[in-house]
């Protein structure tokens, strides 16, 4: 009884050891802040993202990457910081700060001024570490003024290819988002001047 005892303290030890052993890491698709825009404020164009969706294959707090044809994996030591609908969400409104230029108005009181009001959609998020990320998104623009005003529905997929690393895999996941944004900045434009506008390609 006594050897079992200790054979299941030194088990335990072990188990103990391992989980220590393996730290988690903390991923955001936020990235570093950019340069300011020199685009003045009267210039700007007020934007509001609106909550973002996102596949419920992928809303977890852990990575999820493809394994093969059919199979996934969720990485528990690898880990989002925020939801990643949140993470999403922040990343592309702080990206289409720049892309449009624009002023990001989410929580605040609306002036008289229309808003541009922006729909995401993500139906793939896609994570092959040391090959791809891809994300495949259906967005749509519309004005908070007129209430019954003309709305532009467009789709995006966007491929980024990644080094190996977790680091590299989400870095490409920004720099689509980047694009992404880059996009929508491209109809934005003409289509809140009330000017004809089509959906932009990659």
């Amino acid at each position: 009884m006594i050897r079992l005892r200790s054979l299941a303290a030194a088990t335990l030890a072990l188990m103990l050891a391992a989980c220590a052993s393996a730290p988690m890491h903390y991923h955001t698709l936020v990235a570093p802040a950019a340069t300011p825009s020199n685009v003045s404020v009267g210039a700007s164009l007020p934007f509001e993202l609106l909550p973002v969706h996102i596949p419920v294959q992928v809303d977890q707090p852990q990575l999820v990457v493809r394994q093969g044809e059919q199979g996934v994996a969720l990485l528990d030591g690898e880990r989002w910081v925020a939801p990643l609908a949140d993470e999403v969400h922040s990343a592309l409104s702080s990206d289409l700060v720049q892309a449009l230029p624009g002023q990001n108005v989410n929580g605040l009181p609306m002036g008289s001024k229309p808003v541009l009001r922006i729909t995401l959609n993500l139906r793939r998020f896609d994570s092959l570490p040391g090959d791809y990320a891809l994300i495949d998104a259906a967005w749509s623009l519309r004005l908070s003024q007129p209430v019954d005003g003309a709305t532009l529905a467009c789709t995006s997929q966007i491929r980024e290819s990644v080094g190996a690393g977790y680091d590299a895999l989400v870095q490409g996941h920004q720099q689509a988002l980047q694009r992404l944004a880059e996009q929508i900045g491209r109809a934005a434009r003409p289509f809140a001047a009330g000017q004809p506008v089509s959906c932009p390609g990659g």
